[in-house]
Parts: C-alpha cells; structure tokens; sequence
C-alpha cells in the first residue's frame, strides 16, 4: 500500500494564539520569550510572529538582540500552561483523522493517514479538511507536508508558510528533493551545512550523488544515514506517540536571586503548573524532583518520592520546598529552578486506603479552578499569597 504522511506544523504557535487572543495584536510583531528589558534582558526569544520575521528576528535570538531590532514589538512572557492546553485540543483533532499520530514537540505532529484518507477523499482533500478543522475550531492556521516519506513530508510544511499545504508525490520524489539547499534536509544545521559547503555539497542532489564509500569516508555513519535520506530512502514509520513519561516546567530568572521570597513563590508558581499539567492528563505522580542551576551554573539535583501519588499543587509546592531547604546554596545566588514529576498513575486509581473527605474537597478545588482558567484565562483566578490551599 502506498504511504501517505502528513507532517502538520502550527505556524508561529505561541505568538498566533497570542494575536488570536488579543485581536489587537494582528498584522503587529509579537515575540513571545524573555522580559527585554530595554534591550538588557537575558533569555532568548521562544517564538516571534510574522510581523516580527520580517525584522530578521527568529527563534532562539538572545531577548536583547530581537529588542534592538524591533524594539516598539509587544513582547510577551511564555505560558507555557495555555499553550500546552491548546496543544492538546490540536492533538485529539488530529487523532479525528488516524489513529496513527505521532507528536514530536507542542505543535508538530506527523500523521499516516495511508489507512484513512479515504474517508475524507484524497489524501490532499484529507489534509486540507484538517487544516480547515483547526482554524474554525481553534482559530489558528497550520502548515501542512504531505508525502510518502516523513522527510519529504516535514520538508513540504515548511515550503508554503504560513497556512501553507504541499504535496510530494511518490514518483516526484527525487525531482523535489534534489534541487533544494542542503540545510533542508532533517539534521543538517547551520553548522552541518558550513562542513558540507567546504566539500562542494549545496545541495540535496549534491549529495544523492556521491559515492557511499566517500559519504563515509568524509562524514562517517551519519553521514550515510543522510546519504540514504537525500536519495529518497526514508523507512520511519509514523509511531503513536508513547505516553508521557514526565512533567516539568523551569524558571529562568531575569537576575540571580538568593531572596527566600521569590524563591518560594517562583516554586508555587511553577507547582501550580505542574498540577494542572498532571490534570489535564488525567494523571498522579509519584516522583518530585527539584532542580536548581546556581549563578556559576553549577546544576543541583534532587527527587522525592511520596507514599500516595498525587496530583495536588500544595503537595507538590510542600514537597519541592522542602528538597530545597536541604540544599548548601553556599552564598550562591540562584540562576534557574525547575520542577519535575513522574512515575505517574491513573486519575482514577487510588493508590492509598487513607483517600478521605479532604482529599475529595481538595479535588474539586482543583477542578473547579481548572474549568474558571478555561473559560476565563489563566490569568482569571489566583493566589494572594506563597499559601497552597
């Protein structure tokens, strides 16, 4: 049976749900990442929009370098717990159309719709169907490669964004392939292209064309596994994506900090997250662990496991507190602090016989604030204070 894969790519995720939450940023450059701080910020930019692309601004660019070159642009923190919940929302679409998706980060997923597009019509009407879902359902637009290869598939939903949607055909295979810059193919970074340039590689045909043996000789195994994805021989399989295994969120912090109040209501905050990661998933976890990174960036470590799993944020925020009073800061100021949770469990099962009328009461407090944030904003319902309830 022919192979039809769909890789599905969220154009500018964080800044488009940004601008389709506040109607007043569309058509402006948004950058969602680090306080600038008038191009004094640490930190990098997470993801820009459009808008903020066409000042040479990307990804990954240090905070105060997007700041000097777009500095009247709406910068943004990141938050994270919106986005992840509306990355949610895109999968359990996705999964309308396969069951086969297999998400490889917040807002990319390949499909194999080989089994399932019939359903739909072709596989191009079954992949303009999804992109059609996901803007009158979540009001965001997304860029969409369909092909029988996962490389030429990721390759495609790159070349029409954004709201963009290309389709490779088996027999076009190597026609499309070769003629493209080096860089477009999976794995091949900026600095990988630098080495393949000073060999005479610029594109991906340049290197289809090369004996195997010299692909070795020059670039070892690796460079054969490119070798085989530049001649259109590409055997992944599109897997379900396993079930998570962790939660975490970090905190960088704009300046090292050693005060014993940011420090705990940076660790509520963070807790907060966490637990209403966990509850989205339906899930308790079992292990805690704290992470810190000091200003001379020395990385202290250290996890908990409980008796009874749990998906409770003053749980979570009581036991992370507590890994970290035990810590030898040494006079050093604090850089970053993150919390993670695993060796999870069901929801549904409990795991104490001692599961009492409290613990009921907490849960619904639980879900209650959930269903507030979810219609009304994160930002809808808080804490007045470093307290868990």
């Amino acid at each position: 049976m022919d192979k039809y894969i769909a890789h599905v790519d969220m154009d500018a995720f964080f800044a488009a749900v940004e601008q389709r939450d506040h109607p007043e940023f569309k058509g402006k450059p948004v950058i969602v990442g680090a306080d600038p701080r008038d191009g004094k910020g640490r930190g990098v930019v997470s993801t820009c929009s459009y808008e903020a692309r066409s000042f040479g601004i990307h990804s990954a660019m240090p905070i105060s370098i997007a700041y000097r070159k777009c500095p009247y642009a709406i910068f943004l923190p990141v938050n994270m717990e919106k986005y992840y919940n509306i990355s949610q929302k895109i999968n359990k679409l996705l999964y309308e159309f396969t069951p086969i998706v297999e998400s490889i980060s917040i807002d990319e997923a390949f499909l194999d719709i080989s089994g399932s597009y019939h359903i739909f019509g072709t596989p191009f009407e079954t992949c303009e169907n999804i992109k059609t879902r996901i803007k009158n359902k979540l009001g965001l637009t997304a860029s969409i490669g369909l092909g029988p290869t996962k490389t030429s598939a990721k390759i495609a939903s790159d070349l029409n964004k954004p709201d963009g949607l290309a389709e490779v055909a088996q027999d076009k295979l190597l026609e499309f392939l070769w003629p493209l810059d080096i860089n477009r193919l999976w794995g091949v970074g900026v600095k990988s292209k630098v080495v393949f340039n000073n060999q005479g590689i610029k594109t991906i045909g340049d290197l289809a064309r090369l004996n195997q043996k010299d692909i070795i000789k020059i670039f070892g195994k690796n460079g054969l596994n490119l070798w085989f994805l530049a001649n259109g021989i590409d055997e992944r399989i599109v897997k379900k994506t396993e079930k998570i295994k962790s939660i975490s969120h970090e905190h960088t912090f704009l300046n090292d900090v050693m005060e014993k109040e940011v420090i705990e209501k940076c660790l509520l905050n963070l807790s907060e997250k966490v637990s209403a990661r966990l509850r989205g998933q339906r899930l308790k976890a079992k292990l805690i662990t704290l992470k810190v990174r000091f200003e001379d960036f020395a990385a202290y470590t250290r996890s908990k496991p409980l008796n009874t799993s749990t998906n409770f944020i003053d749980i979570i925020y009581k036991t992370v507190k507590s890994l970290f009073y035990v810590c030898d800061l040494k006079d050093r100021k604090i850089r970053l602090i993150g919390i993670r949770v695993s060796n999870f469990l069901s929801q549904d099962i409990r795991d104490s016989l001692l599961y009492d009328c409290r613990d009921v009461k907490k849960e619904n407090i639980h879900l209650a604030v959930d269903k507030i944030k979810e219609k009304f904003g994160v930002s809808s319902i808080g804490r007045a204070g470093s307290r868990a309830f």
